[in-house]
């Protein structure tokens, strides 16, 4: 019997498009986990080409690695510019929609 062979997931891989990466940063956010959320920027930084998104927020590739890192705890202030680098858009809308009188 022969080994199957596999390799590790990345989800990376399969955000070919703006829509899947919308998509995929909105379950990241509607989680409310800040480590995977964090992590959710670094697959996409990494699915639309690390060197690029970085040079674009104004840091250096291995900072960007470092703060999107499973162990990293990026400044609020790096968020945004990770996210604008990345062509998203935060968005907010109530959790509770207020239902009319």
């Amino acid at each position: 019997m022969s080994a199957i062979k596999t390799k590790p997931f990345d989800p990376a891989e399969y955000l070919e498009s703006d829509e899947a990466i919308a998509v995929y940063m909105t379950d990241a956010l509607e989680t409310g986990d800040a480590s995977f959320v964090a992590d959710a920027l670094g697959v996409i930084a990494r699915a639309k080409g690390m060197s690029e998104v970085a040079r674009t927020a104004g840091m250096s590739r291995e900072s960007l690695y470092r703060a999107l890192s499973a162990d990293g705890n990026p400044e609020f202030a790096t968020v945004l510019r990770v996210v604008q680098a990345l062509g998203l858009q935060l968005t907010a809308v109530p959790t509770h929609p207020q239902q009319a009188a």
